[in-house]
This record gives C-alpha cells, structure tokens and sequence, in this order.
C-alpha cells in the first residue's frame, strides 16, 4: 500500500507557528492521530501477478510525487495532487478503489535492488527529473521520470569482464557522481559520463581490515561534510570521506546485516537499522564509540528491508514495523512519543514528505503456505500468497 498520512488536528488544519518577523512553517503533531488522504493497492494487483506487493518508497525531492517499488520488478510514479491532500480536510475512509492511478510505470524485468531520486530534481525543470536504479544482473540505470525512458547506464565489470550489480545505489549531495556498493567495494561513477569509467574503491584492507560483506545501503551527511555511510550485510557500517574514500572508522553493534543508514539534519547523528534486529541504533559521529541510544521496531520476524525516516526539522523519527505499526521517537532524548496502525500487514518504508506535514507508507510482504494433506497436492510445493493494503 501507499499511503499518504497527513498529520493533523480535529478540524483537519495545519498546527502553523505565526509571527510577524518570521516566514510561517507547519509544525507536526504526533500528539493527535494523523488521517489517510490517500489509498492505492488494487493497482499493484492484477490477474497477472495476484502476489505482489511493495518494498520500499521515496519521495522526490521536491515534494511533487513518490516513487515505490513493488515484488513485480516495477517502479511506479504517484503525483501528489495540487491541494496536497484530499479535499475537505479531514481525511477519507480506506476505499475499495485506489484514489488514482500510477502516473508512470518502469519495468525493470529483475529485482530491484535499491533506487535513488537526482538531489537537485525540480518539475519545472525536465531535465532534472531523473532517478537511479540497481537491479540484478543488470547495469545501474538512469530513467526520465516524466516519459519514463532510459536515459544512460552505468556499467561495472567483474574479474570475468561481465556486468556486476550494484547493491546500493546513490547520488552525491553536488549531484554530480553516482555511488554504488557491491561486494566489499564501492564503485564511484561520473553523472555525466555514462558507460564503463569508473574509480573502484576496496573496502577490505590488505590485513583484513576495514569492511566486508555486501554493501546494501550507503547515506551521505546533509551537511556537506564530505562524510559517507555505508552499511554492510557483514553486520558493520563504515563512515568514509567522499572525496577519497578513506574509511575514518567502522561501526560494530548491528544483531544483522545492515539495510538503512541515514544520518541526522544536522549531521552529528548516525541511524542504523539492520535485518531482523528489532533496534535502529543511534551513533554520534564525532565520538563513534559508544551507542548512544536504540529505537525499537518490531522486525524480529521478518527478511525485509525496513526504511525508517527523520522529519524535515529533524527532531522525530518514524519507522514501521511487521506489526503494521508506525511509532514515532524523539531524537534528542530517544524516547517514545507516539504510534499508530497503518496497516494489517508489514509497514516496510516511512517517509516524510520534504517540507508537507504528510508521509507516506507501503506495506506488504511475502507470504509461504504448504498445501494440505487432503489437497492431493505436493507438500513441497509452496503457494505465494501476498496482499497490500
């Protein structure tokens, strides 16, 4: 599912600090319950493909549409309507019917990977709407977000000369490079030289040292200080510099394989949130030895990638969960201050929009059963059930 949750009060407005010497900005509530503005999920559910589901969402960084990612190997394009919301105010009913339809669909015919939106991406500039992907087996594409063509690829070669996929996949805050992880190196790719030049970066040290694994996620500090994350399956996250890839020093404390690093606004903070551990881990960079506090999330049980986000005045973060919950924590304190149910199903990504009081959600997962006895069926044949909501 993709759903848009609009933060708000009683009579459906924006809580907006007003002053005369000061530009007025909404300020989100998470003391009140937030309503659904928006509903989509038969659309990702045909006749072709009754199994599918969603993995993961981003918002543009204009704010102007989201980009979610589903089982069928597609990307779908959602514009978020001019009002911004629905239109009387105070939220609707879950419908039976999607609200509207995907205004773009890119097929990528293998598993997607992870995919990313150009930083400096604006609707009023068309050449600027671009977004990355990574996908298996294939090279790292370019797609124009408004005709939904190819624009380039980015092609790594292994020892054997044959195309590697890239596991991560993301832009530099200048936009002018491609950043991409891959099994214990980092690939850096020139925006505007598509192709087969690339600088390759090792990981793993000579003496074993370093990082290894697959590099499933990687962040760069907002703040421009030339520092990069980048999380591993091996259960580390390593803290780089941009410009040489110098590794400063590596994290250790996942339970799992690290799948989503972000760092806070300011960019002293380090989150981490790893598969099957129930705890984003809280890093202050500049000291880097101690955990400074965890968030709990409910993902024991589950292979999926959970996405967590921080809000735009970087003070909350929200996270969902397999229980179908978003729970949303203070970050200078790390405690708990509220929650909601967004689904009956697994809430795999939470992403504020980048200057609304709204976020979205998508949710779904894979599901196993084994036929029964009386079935006169095969009882190793297993039966993919999904469904979204």
């Amino acid at each position: 599912m993709g759903e848009e949750e609009a933060v708000a009060e009683e009579n459906g407005g924006l809580k907006v600090e007003s002053g005369e010497q000061k530009s007025s900005w909404p300020t989100m509530r998470f003391d009140v319950s937030p309503y659904r503005t928006h509903h989509f999920s038969k659309q990702f559910r045909t006749a072709r493909n009754p199994n599918n589901f969603l993995k993961g969402l981003k918002w543009s960084p204009d704010g102007s549409c989201f980009l979610a990612s589903s089982e069928d190997n597609t990307l779908s394009l959602f514009h978020l309507p001019q009002d911004g919301g629905d239109s009387n105010g105070y939220g609707v009913p879950v419908p039976e019917e999607d609200s509207y339809g995907a205004s773009l669909l890119v097929n990528e015919g293998e598993s997607v990977y992870d995919f990313c939106w150009y930083p400096y991406m604006s609707v009023s500039d068309p050449l600027t709407c671009v977004f990355a992907t990574s996908t298996r087996d294939h090279p790292i594409h370019l797609w124009d977000s408004t005709s939904g063509e190819l624009r380039c690829t980015y092609r790594a070669y292994d020892a054997m000369d044959e195309i590697t996929a890239a596991f991560s996949v993301g832009f530099n805050p200048d936009g002018t490079k491609i950043f991409a992880g891959y099994n214990s190196s980092i690939r850096v790719f020139d925006l505007h030289r598509p192709g087969r030049d690339f600088r390759q970066y090792s990981t793993l040290q000579k003496n074993k040292e370093g990082q290894a694994g697959i590099l499933s996620t990687l962040a760069f500090s907002p703040t421009n200080s030339g520092m990069l994350a980048v999380g591993s399956y091996g259960q580390t996250t390593g803290i780089y510099r941009e410009d040489n890839m110098e590794l400063l020093y590596v994290l250790h404390g996942q339970e799992g394989g690290v799948t989503h690093v972000q760092f806070s606004k300011d960019g002293n903070y380090l989150y981490t949130g790893g598969r099957k551990d129930p705890y984003i881990l809280c890093w202050d960079i500049r000291k880097s030895v101690e955990i400074v506090y965890k968030l709990y999330r409910a993902t024991e049980n589950t292979n999926q990638r959970v996405f967590f986000d921080i809000e735009p005045c970087g003070r909350h973060l929200g996270t969902g969960g397999q229980d179908g919950l978003v729970h949303m924590y203070d970050l200078q304190t790390g405690n708990w201050v509220s929650g909601y149910q967004a689904a009956s199903d697994t809430v795999n990504a939470f992403s504020f929009h980048p200057y609304l009081p709204m976020a979205a959600t998508s949710s779904g997962h894979r599901r196993f059963a084994i036929p029964d006895d009386d079935d006169g069926e095969d009882k190793n044949e297993l039966q993919l059930k999904g469904t979204l909501h």
